[in-house]
């Protein structure tokens, strides 16, 4: 009977078996050590200079065809697949005896010379084999005949909390994340091109600051203190522009106690940098820059993100987020007041309680009216103060105004900058604004942090600064519209079963 029609246990007993007889016949199954000579991809891609010589390839058993006297497999390594061809005359009784034992999802070494069976696959003739790890669970059954996969391990919810199955039978995957890797590679070259020191910042932090949102908390035994898990980088890599350092930056995880959805994880990768003497007009065009270079990097200059074709190639568009937001309730909402809001969400069938303040209303306003429409790269400029306690004053002489950013493709945020608020008088009023906002309620309202308002005061020079989302930008790049599908071990609940 074959692996198919058994149930797991039987598999398990079954495989075990055959791990017992290998032992017997004097063969360790979890050797130390394998030297591969070539990659299965290399050896496919230069067939005439390695006909009739000998290789040696490693990797896990994907399919199998086993014969009286001869058999084939294909063995899967990091760069791709390739078949082998073994004959008991040419590897002895013994070994092919082995052979025999093994299953889908064992680990192989093969030797042997390059040559082309009768259909024109390229194949190893098989001279010597090496059982590298033998596997006791099976795999998920996926079958292919002329092309086509059957069965296919697609269930995402599964896929996700068992992502080494995943990487195994749906190779495509493994590729958006050999992605990832370049664009992050990218990203750290377009910053140390600029001359930005890469730095590490405390993940456990005495108070969280430098976004609004609800942090992590936890406890430590010694201090005998609360901590929370960072929800941004900004305000220690401020201290280090306060300490002399002109440029710096840090990709680092940030963890934020949210809703999660297609856009959202609790734990993510995110991108900061900080410019000393620089603004937001600077921070715009170094954002645009890294953007494109990393679309580059994949060939994703235009790339279809669900049902939107967007085009990275042209320069990005720059709107007032109060031109975008007057556009469609045709109120200057810098100038309402927190019931002005309340009717404008109204008018417009947005639901947002009671309790809600001005900028919560806004978000939603922008969130539901603007955002989805936002499909073509574009920088929303400009953003009213009260939303914004971090952003400086903006130039132009409007005091409700600050200079700040948000770069915008296929309808979501990937960015968020400023002209940083460099003035301790201005930041603490901004910072105890929001105190009482979360005295009133609002979770997300950030504290009063009087550490990072006394580094403040000993000086810090005109600053740009940006966050981008790198997770997101994978996510673009790759052409994925849920945020799971680039991290490798997305947050999920826990499994009872």
């Amino acid at each position: 009977m074959s692996e198919e029609y058994k149930s797991l246990h039987q598999i398990i007993d079954f495989r075990m078996e055959k791990l017992n007889k290998l032992r017997e016949a004097g063969v360790n199954p979890y050797p130390h050590k394998y030297e591969p000579t070539h990659k299965s991809q290399y050896i496919l891609d230069h067939y005439d200079e390695l006909e009739d010589q000998t290789v040696c390839v490693a990797g896990r058993i994907m399919a199998l065809r086993k014969m009286g006297k001869a058999s084939f497999a294909h063995v899967m390594d990091s760069a791709g697949r390739i078949q082998i061809f073994i004959r008991r005359d040419d590897v002895g009784e013994d070994i092919y005896n082995h052979f025999k034992l093994l299953d889908i999802g064992d680990y192989a070494g093969v030797e042997g010379e390059i040559f082309t069976t009768k259909t024109g696959e390229i194949t190893i003739r098989t001279n010597k084999l090496t059982i590298l790890a033998k596997s006791i669970r099976p795999l998920p059954m996926v079958k292919e005949k002329d092309g086509q996969v059957f069965d296919a391990f697609s269930d995402k919810e599964q896929r996700y909390r068992n992502r080494h199955l995943d990487l195994i039978v749906n190779p495509e995957v493994r590729e958006i994340f050999v992605k990832r890797a370049r664009i992050i590679q990218e990203v750290r070259q377009a910053l140390d091109e600029q001359g930005f020191l890469e730095v590490e910042t405390p993940v456990l932090q005495p108070l969280y600051g430098g976004a609004n949102a609800r942090p992590f908390t936890t406890y430590h035994n010694s201090l005998d203190q609360k901590l929370y898990l960072r929800i941004a980088d900004e305000l220690y890599l401020k201290r280090l522009i306060i300490g002399g350092f002109d440029r710096v930056y840090e990709i680092a995880k940030d963890f934020r106690n949210e809703g999660m959805d297609r856009n959202h994880n609790p734990e993510f990768t995110m991108l900061e940098f900080y410019w000393a003497y620089a603004d937001y007009e600077d921070c715009m065009k170094i954002v645009e820059d890294m953007v494109r270079r990393s679309a580059e990097s994949v060939n994703a200059l235009k790339v279809k993100w669900g049902e939107m074709s967007i085009d990275l190639s042209k320069p990005f568009a720059r709107k007032p987020i109060l031109d975008l937001l007057k556009d469609v309730t045709g109120h200057n909402l810098v100038e309402s007041s927190d019931d002005d809001m309340r009717s404008i969400c109204k008018e417009h069938h947005i639901d947002v309680g009671k309790n809600a303040n001005y900028g919560q209303m806004l978000d939603e306003l922008m969130g539901t009216l603007v955002e989805p429409n936002l499909v073509q790269p574009v920088f929303v400029v400009d953003y009213p103060k009260a939303i914004s306690p971090l952003a400086k004053t903006h130039r132009n002489g409007n005091p409700d105004l600050v200079e700040r950013f948000e770069l915008f493709i296929g309808g979501t945020e990937f960015a968020n900058a400023f002209t940083e608020l460099n003035d301790p008088v201005d930041q603490r009023q901004r910072l105890e604004a929001q105190a009482a906002l979360k005295e009133r309620g609002d979770e997300e309202a950030q504290p009063v942090d009087e550490n990072f308002i006394q580094a403040l005061e000993a000086g810090m020079p005109p600053t740009g600064g940006v966050g981008l989302g790198i997770d997101r930008l994978v996510m673009l790049l790759t052409g994925n519209r849920w945020i799971k599908d680039v991290i490798l071990f997305p947050a999920m609940r826990i499994d009872n079963q």
